[in-house]
C-alpha cells in the first residue's frame, strides 16, 4: 500500500482528486433537496433519463461542448419529471412507478441512440456509463495562465451555480421541501422550485458524466446527503456536512483506488467506483454512529431509558416499602425487594449498584435504604403514580384495578409542570383510588 502511495503525482492524481471533490460536492449540494423530499429516485431518473438529450445533441452538433449537452440535459430533465408527473396524475399510479417507467423507457432511447452516435462522433459509450476520470488531466485549457483540466472547469461553473441557486432561493427550497401546501399558502412557487431543482440536477448530471459515469453520479448525489441527514436535524448543518462527506469520499475513494487492491495483489481499479464505495462506507458509519438516528446511538439511548425506568422503579418500590415499615426499621433487604419486584438477582445487583452510584440509596449491614435525595425522588415519582391513578380513574373508563399499570408507564415521564396540572384537574386529591395518601410535592435535593 506505501508502495502505492509513493507513486503518487501531485498533477495527475492532485487534479483526479480535485475533479472528483468538484463532481461530488456538486451533485450533493442539490441532493440534500431530493433527499428531503424523497424524491431520491428522481436523481436516479433524471441521471439515467437525460441520455437520450446528450445523444441527440452529438447527432446534432456532432460535437462534445458543454453548451448542446447542457440544453440537452435540461430539455431532458425537465421532461422527464414532467412525464412522471403527468404519468402519476393520469394513471393515478405511485410516484415511483411513473419514475420506473419515464427513466427505463428514456434510459434505454439514449442507449440506442449513443451507440448510434458512436459511429458518427467520437463518442465513448462506457465513459458516458462509467466515466473516465484517470484520464480527466489530460483534456485541458488555460484559465487566467492555469492550465487546468476541461472538466473541471465545467464542475467548478456548475457548482458556483449550483451555490448561487442554494443561497439565493434557501428559503423557497427549504419550505417547499418540507410543505409544499405551506410554501404556496406563503406565496412561494412550489412548482417553479420543483422544476428548477430537476433541471439543474439533470445539468448536474451531465456535468459529471464525464467524471464519474452516468450509472456513478446517483452515488454522489444521495449518498453524502443521506449521510448527513442521519447526523443532524438541521439543514443548514446537513447541507455542509454533506459537502465535507462528499469531498471525503472523492479523496479516500481515490486513494483506496490506487493503494487498497495493492493489499491483495491487484492493480488499481477505476476512482469513480471506489468514491462511491468510499461514500457507502462513510454512510454506513453515519447509520451506526448517528448522534440521535444512528443504530449505537439508538441502542444506548433506549438501554440508557430501561435502565432509568427499572431504576426509579426500585426506588419507588423502597419507599412504598418504607411507608409499610414499622416503627423505625425502614431499611430493606435485597431478597425482599427479588420477591416484591420480580427481579431477577443479577438485575437487582446492577440496578441497585447504579443507585448507589447515584447517591440514591445506601447499602447499610447488607440491607438498602434510600439516601435523602433518594427518598425525595422516590416521593415525586410515588407522587405522580397516584396522581396519575386518581386522574385515570376519574377521567376515562379504566376500572380501578386497571388504573395502575397505565400510570406505572405515565409516572417516569411526568415532570414538575404535568404533576402540577394533575394535580390541578384531580382538585388536589390526597387520597388515590385505592385509599393511599399521595405524597407532598418537594423539590428535591441536588
Amino acid at each position: 500500500m506505501i508502495e502505492s502511495l509513493q507513486s503518487w503525482d501531485w498533477y495527475l492524481d492532485g487534479w483526479i482528486v480535485g475533479v472528483g471533490i468538484l463532481c461530488a460536492t456538486a451533485c450533493a449540494l442539490l441532493g440534500n433537496f431530493l433527499v428531503l423530499r424523497k424524491m431520491s429516485m428522481m436523481g436516479d431518473a433524471i441521471s439515467h433519463a437525460v441520455l437520450p438529450g446528450l445523444a441527440v445533441a452529438f447527432l446534432l452538433t456532432e460535437s462534445r461542448t458543454s453548451v448542446p449537452m447542457f440544453l440537452g440535459a435540461a430539455i431532458v430533465g425537465v421532461l422527464t419529471a414532467l412525464f412522471t408527473e403527468w404519468i402519476r396524475g393520469f394513471g393515478k399510479v405511485d410516484e415511483g412507478a411513473s419514475m420506473g417507467v419515464v427513466f427505463t423507457t428514456l434510459f434505454a432511447i439514449g442507449l440506442v441512440l449513443i451507440v448510434r452516435a458512436a459511429d458518427y462522433v467520437d463518442l465513448d459509450p462506457g465513459c458516458v456509463l462509467y466515466g473516465a476520470m484517470e484520464f480527466t488531466p489530460l483534456d485541458t485549457v488555460e484559465v487566467a495562465g492555469f492550465v487546468v483540466p476541461r472538466v473541471a472547469v465545467t464542475l467548478g461553473v456548475v457548482l458556483l451555480v449550483n451555490i448561487a441557486f442554494v443561497a439565493i432561493f434557501y428559503k423557497e427550497l427549504k419550505i417547499s421541501s418540507f410543505d409544499p401546501e405551506l410554501a404556496t399558502t406563503m406565496g412561494i412557487n412550489a412548482g417553479l422550485m420543483h422544476y428548477l431543482l430537476m433541471t439543474l440536477v439533470a445539468v448536474t448530471a451531465v456535468a459529471s458524466f464525464e467524471a464519474v459515469g452516468n450509472i456513478l453520479v446517483v452515488a454522489v448525489l444521495i449518498v453524502p446527503p443521506a449521510a448527513a441527514y442521519m447526523l443532524t436535524d438541521r439543514l443548514s448543518i446537513m447541507i455542509a456536512l454533506s459537502l465535507v462527506i462528499a469531498a471525503v469520499s472523492a479523496l479516500l475513494g481515490h486513494v483506496s483506488a490506487i493503494a487498497g487492491p495493492a493489499l491483495f495483489g491487484y492493480g488499481s481499479v477505476g476512482t469513480a467506483g471506489m468514491i462511491a464505495v468510499a461514500a457507502g462506507f462513510l454512510f454506513v458509519l453515519a447509520v451506526l454512529l448517528g448522534p440521535r438516528h444512528g443504530v449505537i446511538s439508538k441502542l444506548v439511548h433506549h438501554v440508557s431509558l430501561s435502565m432509568r425506568i427499572a431504576a426509579e422503579d426500585v426506588l419507588a418500590m423502597l419507599y412504598r416499602i418504607e411507608e409499610l415499615a414499622v416503627g423505625e426499621q425502614r431499611s430493606v433487604v435485597p431478597a425482599h425487594l427479588d420477591a416484591a419486584m420480580q427481579l431477577a438477582t443479577p438485575r437487582r445487583r446492577l440496578l441497585v449498584g447504579h443507585l448507589v452510584h447515584r447517591g440514591l440509596v445506601d447499602r447499610e449491614g447488607g440491607r438498602l435504604i434510600l439516601t435523602d435525595r433518594g427518598r425525595d425522588r422516590a416521593r415525586n415519582l410515588v407522587r405522580s403514580h397516584r396522581l396519575w391513578e386518581t386522574y385515570l380513574l376519574r377521567y376515562t373508563r379504566l376500572r380501578p384495578d386497571h388504573v395502575h399499570f397505565s400510570a406505572e408507564r405515565l409516572e417516569h415521564s411526568t415532570d414538575h409542570e404535568l404533576q402540577a396540572a394533575l394535580n390541578a384537574h384531580t382538585d388536589s386529591p390526597h387520597i388515590d383510588p385505592h385509599g393511599r395518601p399521595i405524597p407532598p410535592r418537594i423539590s428535591e435535593r441536588d
